[in-house]
């Protein structure tokens, strides 16, 4: 059985006690994340509600003035679901007063310090909470570089960092979430029509097939190939996990001693618990 279509039973087991063991071990019991509308962060709140108790979660819905109101719509039908905290904090205001200085910004600057904008938000509720943040990118976007650094892609944990896109949709649909937020396009909301597959060029459920073979199974190229993939989609593909990588780690650090962060002093994150 192809790991796409895997135990969701037992993924939902797995990834409910990720969280509420994570939570545990820095000694505090609250969450928070940014509830946008869409599947992934659904799915996120449903787990953080069901590993922690819904009087524990707290989510934020940080609309701008272009979000799309159904966006809205959407993440409060998630929070009701799953009986999590729930606030709107729009963003126009701050997001409009440094883009006055700069108003031939293009689409991509506008996103990301919208991104950015949302996360300075959560982590100041992580203070104000003494919660967590939690994170809402899945796998297929962490691998393509399909997100803002230090925006979407910050957190103090992950739970659906390893679970692909198209298991997402699997594991929503057996953690019983809305079938409007299941069923319709996936879209960051960073500005109007935008659609994360027309943006990307190509489909979820295509990309994740090629991602699977390419880097749990770690076919070549050959290989890859032979199992029916065009070699420019494999080359597009591989750059785009090459190119990010960088989004993938801590900044690099110039190493000049002994034993330098993420080098030679590398510890898991509950070290010395």
């Amino acid at each position: 059985m192809s790991a796409l279509h895997a135990n969701m039973e037992l993924l939902r087991k797995l990834l409910v006690g990720f969280v509420r063991d994570e939570v545990g071990k820095v000694g505090i019991s609250k969450v928070v994340l940014g509830l946008s509308g869409g599947i992934d962060s659904a799915l996120v709140a449903f787990i953080a509600a069901e590993a922690l108790g819904p009087e524990n979660v707290h989510a934020l819905c940080m609309p701008y003035k272009t979000s799309n109101p159904e966006s809205e719509a959407h993440a409060r039908l998630v929070a009701t679901a799953c009986g999590v905290n729930f606030s709107v904090l729009p963003i126009t205001a701050m997001v409009d007063a440094y883009f006055d200085k700069f108003p031939d910004a293009d689409n991509m600057r506008r996103g990301n310090k919208m991104a950015r904008e949302r996360m300075t938000i959560l982590f100041d509720h992580s203070a104000l909470l003494r919660a967590l943040v939690l994170g809402t990118s899945n796998k297929t976007e962490l691998l393509l570089g399909y997100g803002t650094l230090y925006g979407d892609m910050a957190s103090a944990l992950n739970p659906i960092g390893d679970i692909y896109k198209s298991q997402v949709w699997q594991l929503s649909a057996a953690m019983g979430i809305p079938a409007e937020v299941i069923e319709k396009q996936p879209s960051a909301d960073l500005w109007a029509g935008q659609t994360d597959e027309e943006e990307l060029g190509f489909s979820y459920r295509q990309v994740d097939e090629l991602l699977y073979r390419m880097v749990d199974q770690r076919l070549t190229k050959l290989e890859l190939v032979a199992d029916g993939f065009e070699s420019e989609f494999i080359d597009t593909i591989y750059a785009k996990i090459q190119n990010s990588h960088f989004k993938r780690r801590l900044p690099v650090i110039a190493k000049v001693s002994n034993r330098t962060i993420d080098r030679d002093f590398r510890y898991a994150r509950d070290w010395g618990k």
